[in-house]
Protein backbone atom coordinates (compact mmCIF):
# COMPACT_ATOMS: atom_id res chain seq x y z
CA UNK A 1 0.00 0.00 0.00
CA UNK A 2 1.20 3.28 -0.86
CA UNK A 3 1.31 6.70 1.58
CA UNK A 4 -1.49 7.89 -1.01
CA UNK A 5 -3.72 4.88 -0.35
CA UNK A 6 -2.93 4.86 3.02
CA UNK A 7 -4.89 8.25 3.51
CA UNK A 8 -9.01 9.94 3.47
CA UNK A 9 -9.13 11.96 0.25
CA UNK A 10 -10.16 15.78 0.23
CA UNK A 11 -11.42 16.66 -3.10
CA UNK A 12 -10.75 20.68 -3.74
CA UNK A 13 -13.71 22.18 -4.81
CA UNK A 14 -13.51 25.98 -6.79
CA UNK A 15 -15.20 27.50 -3.93
CA UNK A 16 -12.46 25.77 -1.64
CA UNK A 17 -9.34 27.01 -3.88
CA UNK A 18 -11.07 30.04 -4.08
CA UNK A 19 -10.94 30.79 -0.06
CA UNK A 20 -7.72 30.98 1.22
CA UNK A 21 -9.24 32.03 4.62
CA UNK A 22 -12.23 29.65 5.41
CA UNK A 23 -11.11 26.86 2.90
CA UNK A 24 -7.20 25.67 3.56
CA UNK A 25 -7.49 26.88 7.27
CA UNK A 26 -8.49 23.22 8.00
CA UNK A 27 -6.67 21.84 5.51
CA UNK A 28 -3.41 23.57 7.29
CA UNK A 29 -3.88 22.48 10.91
CA UNK A 30 -4.86 18.84 9.44
CA UNK A 31 -1.06 17.86 8.36
CA UNK A 32 2.01 19.71 6.67
CA UNK A 33 0.73 17.48 3.57
CA UNK A 34 -2.84 16.69 2.91
CA UNK A 35 -4.08 14.09 0.47
CA UNK A 36 -6.39 15.57 -2.02
CA UNK A 37 -8.18 15.33 -5.49
CA UNK A 38 -7.94 18.15 -7.65
CA UNK A 39 -11.01 19.72 -9.91
CA UNK A 40 -10.45 17.25 -13.60
CA UNK A 41 -8.14 15.18 -12.25
CA UNK A 42 -8.88 11.21 -10.87
CA UNK A 43 -4.98 10.77 -9.49
CA UNK A 44 -4.66 12.00 -5.87
CA UNK A 45 -1.90 14.44 -4.95
CA UNK A 46 0.07 15.97 -1.87
CA UNK A 47 -1.28 19.48 -0.91
CA UNK A 48 1.12 21.68 0.69
CA UNK A 49 -0.76 24.80 2.22
CA UNK A 50 2.28 26.15 4.30
CA UNK A 51 4.55 29.09 2.79
CA UNK A 52 7.90 27.49 4.12
CA UNK A 53 7.12 23.96 2.69
CA UNK A 54 6.09 25.75 -1.05
CA UNK A 55 9.30 27.38 -0.98
CA UNK A 56 11.04 24.29 -0.01
CA UNK A 57 9.13 21.93 -2.66
CA UNK A 58 10.31 24.44 -5.31
CA UNK A 59 13.29 24.08 -4.89
CA UNK A 60 13.91 20.61 -4.11
CA UNK A 61 15.73 18.39 -6.70
CA UNK A 62 14.27 15.18 -5.29
CA UNK A 63 10.72 16.96 -6.93
CA UNK A 64 10.47 17.26 -10.80
CA UNK A 65 7.78 18.51 -13.20
CA UNK A 66 7.74 15.73 -15.55
CA UNK A 67 6.80 12.06 -14.64
CA UNK A 68 8.69 10.51 -17.36
CA UNK A 69 12.15 12.14 -15.45
CA UNK A 70 11.77 9.54 -12.75
CA UNK A 71 14.37 6.97 -12.99
CA UNK A 72 13.27 3.37 -12.96
CA UNK A 73 9.19 3.81 -12.48
CA UNK A 74 6.49 3.40 -14.78
CA UNK A 75 3.09 4.39 -14.69
CA UNK A 76 -0.12 2.75 -16.94
CA UNK A 77 -2.46 6.21 -16.54
CA UNK A 78 -2.11 9.44 -17.54
CA UNK A 79 0.06 11.97 -15.63
CA UNK A 80 -1.56 14.79 -13.79
CA UNK A 81 -1.21 17.64 -16.53
CA UNK A 82 -2.36 15.21 -19.11
CA UNK A 83 -5.42 14.98 -17.14
CA UNK A 84 -5.88 18.64 -16.82
CA UNK A 85 -5.86 18.92 -20.53
CA UNK A 86 -8.14 16.10 -21.24
CA UNK A 87 -10.73 17.67 -18.62
CA UNK A 88 -10.48 20.68 -21.07
CA UNK A 89 -10.97 17.60 -24.33
CA UNK A 90 -8.17 19.15 -26.20
CA UNK A 91 -7.24 16.99 -29.50
CA UNK A 92 -4.47 15.19 -28.77
CA UNK A 93 -2.76 16.41 -32.25
CA UNK A 94 -2.06 19.86 -29.97
CA UNK A 95 -1.14 18.81 -27.09
CA UNK A 96 2.89 18.61 -28.08
CA UNK A 97 2.38 22.48 -28.37
CA UNK A 98 0.99 22.32 -24.36
CA UNK A 99 3.34 22.18 -21.34
CA UNK A 100 6.80 23.31 -22.45
CA UNK A 101 8.94 24.69 -20.07
CA UNK A 102 6.26 24.46 -17.39
CA UNK A 103 6.62 20.74 -17.13
CA UNK A 104 10.32 20.18 -18.13
CA UNK A 105 13.24 19.73 -15.83
CA UNK A 106 17.14 20.56 -15.74
CA UNK A 107 18.96 20.89 -18.73
CA UNK A 108 16.17 20.81 -21.13
CA UNK A 109 14.38 23.60 -18.64
CA UNK A 110 17.34 25.94 -18.76
CA UNK A 111 17.57 25.39 -22.56
CA UNK A 112 14.38 26.58 -23.31
CA UNK A 113 14.61 29.48 -20.13
CA UNK A 114 17.40 30.51 -21.87
CA UNK A 115 16.10 31.32 -25.12
CA UNK A 116 13.19 33.16 -23.37
CA UNK A 117 14.68 35.38 -20.90
CA UNK A 118 17.32 37.62 -22.81
CA UNK A 119 13.71 39.68 -23.42
CA UNK A 120 12.90 39.94 -19.98
CA UNK A 121 15.62 41.63 -18.01
CA UNK A 122 14.43 43.79 -15.66
CA UNK A 123 16.73 46.68 -17.39
CA UNK A 124 14.45 46.09 -20.69
CA UNK A 125 10.90 45.98 -19.01
CA UNK A 126 12.14 49.12 -17.29
CA UNK A 127 12.81 51.00 -20.56
CA UNK A 128 9.55 49.44 -21.76
CA UNK A 129 7.73 51.65 -18.56
CA UNK A 130 7.00 54.36 -20.83
CA UNK A 131 5.62 52.59 -23.55
CA UNK A 132 3.12 50.67 -20.76
CA UNK A 133 2.42 54.43 -19.38
CA UNK A 134 1.99 55.47 -22.62
CA UNK A 135 -0.39 52.78 -23.68
CA UNK A 136 -2.28 52.32 -20.56
CA UNK A 137 -3.64 56.30 -20.48
CA UNK A 138 -4.60 55.88 -23.97
CA UNK A 139 -6.80 52.80 -22.93
CA UNK A 140 -8.05 54.55 -20.09
CA UNK A 141 -8.20 58.32 -20.84
CA UNK A 142 -11.45 57.34 -23.27
CA UNK A 143 -13.11 55.50 -20.82
CA UNK A 144 -12.75 58.18 -17.68
CA UNK A 145 -14.29 60.25 -20.20
CA UNK A 146 -17.32 58.09 -21.10
CA UNK A 147 -17.17 57.23 -17.16
CA UNK A 148 -17.62 53.63 -16.90
CA UNK A 149 -15.71 50.78 -18.04
CA UNK A 150 -15.27 46.98 -17.92
CA UNK A 151 -11.71 46.59 -16.62
CA UNK A 152 -10.86 43.23 -18.20
CA UNK A 153 -12.60 43.74 -21.75
CA UNK A 154 -10.84 47.34 -21.66
CA UNK A 155 -8.00 47.52 -20.28
CA UNK A 156 -6.42 44.22 -18.69
CA UNK A 157 -6.21 42.25 -21.40
CA UNK A 158 -5.58 45.06 -24.17
CA UNK A 159 -2.40 46.36 -22.04
CA UNK A 160 -1.29 42.77 -21.53
CA UNK A 161 -1.72 41.73 -25.09
CA UNK A 162 -0.29 44.29 -26.92
CA UNK A 163 2.64 44.44 -24.41
CA UNK A 164 3.59 40.85 -25.11
CA UNK A 165 2.71 40.12 -28.65
CA UNK A 166 4.71 43.13 -29.44
CA UNK A 167 7.73 40.90 -27.48
CA UNK A 168 7.05 38.50 -29.21
CA UNK A 169 6.74 39.51 -32.58
CA UNK A 170 2.99 39.33 -33.50
CA UNK A 171 2.11 42.36 -35.92
CA UNK A 172 -0.89 44.54 -34.12
CA UNK A 173 -2.97 44.20 -36.64
CA UNK A 174 -3.08 40.62 -35.42
CA UNK A 175 -3.32 41.82 -31.64
CA UNK A 176 -7.37 41.60 -31.58
CA UNK A 177 -7.39 38.17 -32.78
CA UNK A 178 -5.23 36.75 -30.34
CA UNK A 179 -6.66 38.73 -27.15
CA UNK A 180 -9.87 36.95 -28.39
CA UNK A 181 -8.28 33.67 -29.11
CA UNK A 182 -6.55 33.55 -25.68
CA UNK A 183 -9.89 34.90 -23.38
CA UNK A 184 -11.65 31.79 -25.56
CA UNK A 185 -9.38 29.33 -24.64
CA UNK A 186 -9.27 30.27 -20.84
CA UNK A 187 -12.99 30.55 -20.49
CA UNK A 188 -13.32 26.85 -20.02
CA UNK A 189 -16.36 26.64 -22.84
CA UNK A 190 -14.91 23.66 -25.01
CA UNK A 191 -16.82 25.36 -28.18
CA UNK A 192 -14.70 28.22 -27.76
CA UNK A 193 -11.34 26.45 -26.15
CA UNK A 194 -10.92 24.10 -29.07
CA UNK A 195 -11.17 26.64 -32.11
CA UNK A 196 -9.13 29.15 -30.39
CA UNK A 197 -6.36 26.83 -29.70
CA UNK A 198 -6.81 25.91 -33.62
CA UNK A 199 -6.44 29.44 -34.27
CA UNK A 200 -3.19 30.37 -31.79
CA UNK A 201 -1.40 27.20 -33.42
CA UNK A 202 -1.86 28.37 -36.90
CA UNK A 203 -1.29 32.27 -36.53
CA UNK A 204 2.00 30.79 -34.44
CA UNK A 205 3.03 28.62 -37.59
CA UNK A 206 2.36 31.65 -39.85
CA UNK A 207 4.17 33.93 -38.04
CA UNK A 208 7.65 31.69 -37.75
CA UNK A 209 7.47 31.34 -41.91
CA UNK A 210 7.15 34.97 -42.11
CA UNK A 211 9.76 35.98 -39.98
CA UNK A 212 12.06 33.37 -41.56
CA UNK A 213 11.92 35.29 -44.77
CA UNK A 214 12.10 38.73 -42.71
CA UNK A 215 13.71 38.65 -39.28
CA UNK A 216 12.95 41.79 -36.44
CA UNK A 217 13.69 42.74 -33.21
CA UNK A 218 11.54 40.47 -31.43
CA UNK A 219 11.44 37.03 -29.61
CA UNK A 220 10.60 34.40 -32.69
CA UNK A 221 13.75 36.39 -34.88
CA UNK A 222 16.08 35.85 -32.49
CA UNK A 223 15.22 31.95 -31.94
CA UNK A 224 15.35 31.39 -35.53
CA UNK A 225 18.43 33.49 -36.22
CA UNK A 226 20.31 31.50 -33.39
CA UNK A 227 19.30 28.48 -34.35
CA UNK A 228 20.76 28.33 -37.80
CA UNK A 229 24.00 27.41 -36.18
CA UNK A 230 22.80 25.46 -33.47
CA UNK A 231 22.49 22.02 -32.45
CA UNK A 232 20.04 22.65 -30.05
CA UNK A 233 18.29 25.30 -31.23
CA UNK A 234 14.64 25.21 -31.30
CA UNK A 235 12.52 23.10 -33.73
CA UNK A 236 9.03 24.66 -35.09
CA UNK A 237 7.35 23.06 -32.85
CA UNK A 238 8.88 24.27 -29.70
CA UNK A 239 8.51 28.09 -31.10
CA UNK A 240 4.85 27.31 -31.30
CA UNK A 241 4.62 25.70 -28.15
CA UNK A 242 6.46 28.37 -26.57
CA UNK A 243 4.20 31.44 -28.28
CA UNK A 244 1.38 30.16 -26.92
CA UNK A 245 3.19 29.57 -23.50
CA UNK A 246 4.18 33.00 -23.39
CA UNK A 247 0.30 34.13 -24.81
CA UNK A 248 -1.26 32.38 -22.42
CA UNK A 249 0.83 33.62 -19.15
CA UNK A 250 1.21 37.12 -20.54
CA UNK A 251 -2.34 37.87 -20.74
CA UNK A 252 -4.69 36.21 -19.26
CA UNK A 253 -2.88 36.31 -15.78
CA UNK A 254 -1.45 39.90 -15.46
CA UNK A 255 -5.02 41.08 -16.71
CA UNK A 256 -7.18 38.89 -14.29
CA UNK A 257 -4.73 40.33 -11.49
CA UNK A 258 -4.90 44.14 -12.52
CA UNK A 259 -8.81 43.31 -12.25
CA UNK A 260 -8.32 41.49 -8.74
CA UNK A 261 -5.80 43.77 -7.59
CA UNK A 262 -8.37 46.67 -8.19
CA UNK A 263 -11.39 44.85 -6.80
CA UNK A 264 -9.01 44.17 -3.74
CA UNK A 265 -8.47 47.61 -3.02
CA UNK A 266 -12.03 48.67 -4.01
CA UNK A 267 -12.73 46.26 -1.03
CA UNK A 268 -10.77 47.91 1.58
CA UNK A 269 -11.15 51.31 1.38
CA UNK A 270 -8.81 52.47 4.09
CA UNK A 271 -5.94 50.95 1.93
CA UNK A 272 -6.91 52.55 -1.69
CA UNK A 273 -7.03 55.75 0.80
CA UNK A 274 -3.35 55.43 1.90
CA UNK A 275 -2.24 54.76 -1.39
CA UNK A 276 -3.54 57.60 -2.90
CA UNK A 277 -2.27 59.99 -0.28
CA UNK A 278 1.25 58.28 -1.02
CA UNK A 279 1.37 56.54 -4.29
CA UNK A 280 4.90 56.42 -4.03
CA UNK A 281 3.95 53.45 -1.84
CA UNK A 282 2.64 51.32 -5.43
CA UNK A 283 5.98 49.48 -5.63
CA UNK A 284 5.17 47.93 -2.15
CA UNK A 285 1.71 47.78 -2.85
CA UNK A 286 1.80 45.38 -5.75
CA UNK A 287 3.54 42.33 -3.76
CA UNK A 288 1.76 42.96 -1.17
CA UNK A 289 -1.45 42.48 -3.76
CA UNK A 290 0.07 39.77 -5.25
CA UNK A 291 0.55 37.70 -2.17
CA UNK A 292 -3.43 38.67 -1.34
CA UNK A 293 -4.56 37.55 -4.93
CA UNK A 294 -2.37 35.11 -6.02
CA UNK A 295 -3.49 34.91 -9.73
CA UNK A 296 -2.04 31.51 -10.22
CA UNK A 297 -3.71 30.37 -7.24
CA UNK A 298 -2.05 26.32 -7.91
CA UNK A 299 1.23 25.35 -8.65
CA UNK A 300 2.38 22.83 -11.18
CA UNK A 301 2.54 19.07 -9.53
CA UNK A 302 6.10 18.53 -8.63
CA UNK A 303 6.69 13.94 -8.87
CA UNK A 304 9.25 12.57 -6.08
CA UNK A 305 12.30 10.89 -7.58
CA UNK A 306 12.53 8.61 -4.52
CA UNK A 307 11.16 7.49 -1.67
CA UNK A 308 11.05 10.39 0.55
CA UNK A 309 10.25 12.43 3.97
CA UNK A 310 9.27 16.42 3.34
CA UNK A 311 8.04 18.56 5.79
CA UNK A 312 7.83 15.87 8.35
CA UNK A 313 5.96 13.21 5.88
CA UNK A 314 6.59 10.07 3.47
CA UNK A 315 6.33 10.79 0.02
CA UNK A 316 6.31 8.10 -2.11
CA UNK A 317 8.69 7.51 -5.44
CA UNK A 318 6.35 8.86 -8.24
CA UNK A 319 3.88 10.21 -5.96
CA UNK A 320 3.05 14.18 -6.62
CA UNK A 321 2.71 16.79 -4.75
CA UNK A 322 1.60 20.47 -5.63
CA UNK A 323 1.54 23.84 -3.86
CA UNK A 324 -1.72 25.87 -2.89
CA UNK A 325 0.30 29.42 -3.26
CA UNK A 326 -2.75 30.81 -2.88
CA UNK A 327 -3.05 29.19 0.85
CA UNK A 328 0.68 29.47 1.06
CA UNK A 329 0.66 33.40 0.24
CA UNK A 330 -2.23 33.16 3.71
CA UNK A 331 0.35 31.35 6.19
CA UNK A 332 -0.33 32.84 9.44
CA UNK A 333 3.28 31.65 10.05
CA UNK A 334 4.40 33.65 7.22
CA UNK A 335 2.10 36.74 7.28
CA UNK A 336 0.86 38.84 10.19
CA UNK A 337 -2.78 39.01 9.59
CA UNK A 338 -2.77 37.40 6.29
CA UNK A 339 -6.61 37.97 5.68
CA UNK A 340 -6.13 41.90 5.76
CA UNK A 341 -4.58 43.87 2.57
CA UNK A 342 -1.76 46.47 3.89
CA UNK A 343 -0.18 48.45 1.39
CA UNK A 344 2.57 49.16 3.58
CA UNK A 345 3.51 45.48 4.75
CA UNK A 346 6.88 44.43 3.78
CA UNK A 347 7.41 40.96 3.21
CA UNK A 348 10.09 39.01 4.00
CA UNK A 349 13.44 38.30 1.87
CA UNK A 350 13.54 37.79 -1.58
CA UNK A 351 10.16 38.47 -3.76
CA UNK A 352 8.25 37.65 -0.10
CA UNK A 353 5.55 35.91 -1.52
CA UNK A 354 5.02 32.86 -4.22
CA UNK A 355 2.57 33.56 -6.59
CA UNK A 356 4.76 33.79 -9.11
CA UNK A 357 6.71 30.35 -8.21
CA UNK A 358 9.95 30.05 -6.93
CA UNK A 359 13.63 29.26 -7.81
CA UNK A 360 14.02 27.22 -11.06
CA UNK A 361 10.56 27.77 -11.99
CA UNK A 362 10.03 31.70 -10.70
CA UNK A 363 7.73 33.36 -13.67
CA UNK A 364 9.80 34.67 -16.10
CA UNK A 365 7.71 37.57 -17.00
CA UNK A 366 7.70 38.86 -13.04
CA UNK A 367 9.03 41.93 -13.75
CA UNK A 368 6.86 42.89 -16.68
CA UNK A 369 3.61 41.50 -14.22
CA UNK A 370 4.94 44.12 -12.00
CA UNK A 371 5.21 47.04 -14.11
CA UNK A 372 1.98 46.54 -15.80
CA UNK A 373 0.37 46.83 -12.65
CA UNK A 374 1.82 49.82 -11.15
CA UNK A 375 0.72 51.39 -14.03
CA UNK A 376 -2.55 50.21 -14.50
CA UNK A 377 -3.69 50.68 -10.30
CA UNK A 378 -1.80 54.25 -10.64
CA UNK A 379 -3.86 55.40 -14.01
CA UNK A 380 -7.14 53.46 -13.00
CA UNK A 381 -7.15 54.15 -9.56
CA UNK A 382 -4.94 57.54 -8.40
CA UNK A 383 -5.16 59.46 -11.73
CA UNK A 384 -8.89 58.41 -11.17
CA UNK A 385 -9.75 59.32 -7.90
CA UNK A 386 -13.52 58.52 -8.16
CA UNK A 387 -13.39 55.35 -9.40
CA UNK A 388 -16.15 52.90 -7.98
CA UNK A 389 -17.66 49.39 -8.72
CA UNK A 390 -20.36 49.52 -11.33
CA UNK A 391 -22.23 46.72 -10.03
CA UNK A 392 -23.53 45.52 -6.46
CA UNK A 393 -20.30 43.80 -5.16
CA UNK A 394 -22.98 40.18 -5.06
CA UNK A 395 -23.40 40.80 -8.68
CA UNK A 396 -19.84 40.00 -10.22
CA UNK A 397 -19.55 36.92 -11.87
CA UNK A 398 -16.79 34.44 -11.62
CA UNK A 399 -15.32 31.41 -13.89
CA UNK A 400 -13.45 28.07 -13.11
CA UNK A 401 -10.17 26.97 -14.33
CA UNK A 402 -9.32 22.95 -13.72
CA UNK A 403 -7.49 22.25 -10.74
CA UNK A 404 -6.87 26.54 -10.32
CA UNK A 405 -10.62 27.82 -9.19
CA UNK A 406 -12.43 30.95 -10.02
CA UNK A 407 -11.46 34.00 -11.65
CA UNK A 408 -13.15 36.83 -12.25
CA UNK A 409 -15.46 37.13 -15.30
CA UNK A 410 -15.68 41.00 -15.37
CA UNK A 411 -15.32 43.88 -13.39
CA UNK A 412 -17.47 46.72 -14.22
CA UNK A 413 -16.28 50.61 -12.77
CA UNK A 414 -17.48 53.83 -12.80
CA UNK A 415 -14.99 57.15 -13.16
Amino acid sequence: MTTMESESLVRLTSELVSDPVRGYTELRRQAPLVRVTLPGVETPVWLITRFEDARAALADPRFVRDQAGIPGFATDGPSIAEQMIEAYGLPAEYRDYLGIMVLSDGAEHTRLRNLVTKSFTARRINALRPRIEEITRGLIEPLAARKEAELLEDVGYPLASTVICALIGIDDADVPDMRRWIREYASGDLDLVIPALRNMVEHSKDLIARRRAERRDDLVSGWITSGEDDPDGLTETEMVALILLLINTGITPPALFIASAVLALLDHPDQLARLRAEPELLPRAVPELLRFTSPVPMGAPLYATEDLEFAGMPVGKGEAVTSALLAANHDPDEFRAPEALDVTRELGPGVGHVALGHSAHYCIGAALARVEAEVALHEILIRNSGTALGVARDELEYFDLPGEGRHLRGLPVRF
